[in-house]
């Protein structure tokens, strides 16, 4: 890690009782449990109760409900009707916080995320939908992981870390390194299939428009320039192949259905056709035997 930064005091080993997807359709039951309880609104606007105070909430509001705290939703709207993300967990201690609490300094309750906190957390959020709508094996594993990574977002925003004295801590560029990475990977190891920048966007939960800024600021480049570099110099490994095939087959061979594009980008990247470039390998090849 890029810093000693500690967040916990105990075992950090949450145990989920639940995760789901809630539409606001009638105003809820005051009520409190003796877990916490986190309501992350996915989208719409609407108004809480917690412990007698009322809050105003919107897409990409986190509502904590620590153990013993009475909450619920008060008001909605039928037309557009809020959506929430609901988890109830335990198992869990914080620094400088109670047992199973998340203690925010002001005495509220409510976390109005950042722009990019709240594509973090909506892409935490969906991806557990997803696990409990699919029902796979495992999915218990993969709500527990993705809570604790949501978790740990929420405890850097309230330690506001990057703006402590820790020198050379930034969790900011350290969560677009991972996304990025995780990225190129995805490209590395699909582009001989068909990828468009909204697929790479759903495949991660997060936005496309966010997923092309944290991109071009990790590599100075476009996901859709980068999946064509690495396209072609895949394509250039086929082609010093005496057996490669056609130009066709080779441009079908790393994502390219319409050869003719394929030969223009190639040329366009390295001074000449794909085809003379077979040829030249060719009588490379010859004059080397």
């Amino acid at each position: 890690m890029c810093c000693n930064y500690d967040l916990t005091y105990n075992d950090f080993n949450p145990t989920v009782f639940y995760v789901s997807k809630v539409k606001m359709v009638n105003e809820g039951i005051y009520h409190d449990h003796d877990f916490t309880e986190l309501a992350y609104v996915l989208s719409g606007k609407g108004k809480y109760l917690v412990d007698g105070d009322e809050y105003d909430v919107e897409a990409g509001d986190l509502i904590i409900c620590n153990p013993g705290v009475k909450h619920t939703h008060i008001s909605y709207n039928s037309k557009e009707p809020t959506i929430e993300f609901i988890s109830g967990f335990t198992g869990f201690h914080f620094k400088n916080m109670s047992p199973n609490s998340i203690e925010l300094s002001d005495g509220s309750c409510i976390i109005h995320t950042t722009a990019e906190l709240k594509q973090e957390i909506s892409m935490h959020c969906y991806a557990m939908i997803a696990e409990r709508e699919r029902n796979l094996v495992g999915k218990y594993f993969m709500f527990k992981t993705h809570l604790m990574q949501m978790l740990l977002l929420v405890m850097r925003e309230i330690a506001d870390v990057e703006k402590s004295d820790q020198k050379g801590c930034n969790f900011e560029s350290y969560n677009k390194s991972y996304a990025v990475n995780r990225i190129i990977n995805y490209l590395n190891e699909n582009y001989e299939h068909k990828i468009s920048l909204e697929q790479i966007a759903h495949n991660m939960y997060l936005s496309p428009v966010y997923i092309s800024k944290i991109f071009k600021e990790e590599t100075g480049e476009s996901p859709i320039n980068y999946l064509i570099k690495i396209r072609l110099e895949k394509a250039k490994d086929i082609l010093l192949n005496v057996d490669g095939g056609s130009i066709k087959n080779i441009a079908n061979q790393v994502g390219y259905d319409d050869v003719y594009h394929f030969s223009k980008l190639f040329k366009k990247y390295y001074g000449i056709s794909p085809l003379y470039y077979k040829k030249r390998a060719m009588r490379n090849n010859a004059a080397n035997e």
